[in-house]
């Protein structure tokens, strides 16, 4: 049994092509897709943030409202920037999500990626500390998310409240339980996804990653993972984590999917990223038994415990949900993944 969930970048654009012409299109579609894939049999739904951009952002109303629409399915983010967030606040925003959907946010946080504006952290208000990189202050701010996350009290009450406090030291409210073992780490590099162990979070691997030993970049991604989970275990923490990995799979069913994406074979691609070489994880579009047939040599998907699907939303929400359902009923099945 493999865990199935999409991923949507939430893109929007004022074209007459899109489906999805305003952030109020795409935020609306987004909330219909996460209840059409829970119909489906589906078991997440995720949404990507990005800043100064047409694309979601600020993911808290999202999370919320797609967890009170729905009953069953994870409702998780893949990834939040850590240099753009008050880690108290951000406790505050989660805490309260995760309890309007009893229970089922699953956060993926990161550094970040790179940005629409130069510095865009700074308009937000934060700025990395002397000797810090902006990627250093990610992880600071992360580490504080998870710290407050606990539920242990850290703020000295006032002597004189507006209201009654519960004895000793107060913590960040609402506090959801069990929320600090639902948080995950977007890595692109071993070391981070080592580090991601040492820190007690689960791992995302996404559709990119630094390109460390030029192999393939399915053989890269399940290197990172054995890493991680050797990680892990060294660090001695008492549950199983979950990684997932992202991919665009596009199964052949009609003539629609076959002029979207039945262009023939495509493979990994190569480029430069934050100044890092990083390899691009290809694409996969097949019918169904030639797609499980790719699938089953993918070591990185056969490593992982959850396959989130990159879809193309700016198609809408109906034909989103038919790739989404090929893939479930389809070609999980073929694989054993239902």
């Amino acid at each position: 049994m493999k865990s199935i969930g999409f991923l949507s970048f939430g893109h929007w654009t004022p074209s007459p092509q899109s489906g999805t012409r305003s952030a109020a299109d795409v935020l609306l579609q987004s909330i219909e897709l996460a209840e059409a894939a829970e119909a489906l049999g589906a078991d997440g739904a995720y949404f990507r943030v990005h800043h100064f951009a047409r694309q979601l952002a600020s993911p808290f109303p999202l999370l919320a409202a797609v967890g009170a629409r729905t009953k069953r399915i994870e409702i998780g983010t893949g990834v939040i920037d850590m240099r753009y967030e008050n880690p108290l606040y951000m406790a505050e925003d989660a805490g309260a999500a995760d309890l309007i959907s009893g229970g089922r946010l699953q956060l993926g946080i990161s550094r970040g990626s790179p940005e629409q504006v130069v510095e865009g952290w700074r308009h937000f208000g934060y700025a990395p500390q002397p000797g810090e990189s902006d990627a250093d202050m990610g992880r600071r701010h992360a580490e504080v998310f998870l710290e407050v996350l606990k539920g242990e009290g850290f703020a000295e009450p006032s002597p004189r409240p507006m209201f009654p406090n519960p004895p000793g030291l107060l913590r960040i409210e609402p506090h959801s339980e069990g929320l600090r073992e639902r948080i995950w780490w977007g890595s692109a590099s071993n070391s981070t996804a080592v580090w991601a162990a040492r820190m007690g979070m689960n791992l995302q691997s996404s559709t990119l990653k630094a390109d460390e030993t030029g192999e393939p970049f399915h053989v890269q991604q399940a290197r990172q993972i054995r890493a991680y989970r050797e990680a892990w275990k060294a660090a001695g923490h008492a549950r199983e984590p979950r990684v997932s990995v992202s991919r665009s799979i596009f199964p052949i069913l009609d003539d629609r999917d076959r002029a979207y994406f039945g262009r023939g074979k495509d493979s990994d691609q190569v480029g430069v990223i934050d100044n890092m070489r990083a390899v691009f994880g290809r694409s996969y579009a097949d019918e169904p038994e030639r797609l499980a047939d790719e699938l089953r040599r993918d070591e990185a998907i056969a490593e992982a415990d959850t396959l989130l699907l990159t879809v193309p939303n700016q198609l809408g929400v109906e034909y989103n949900a038919h790739v989404i359902e090929g893939v479930v009923r389809h070609v999980a099945p073929l694989l054993g993944w239902r």
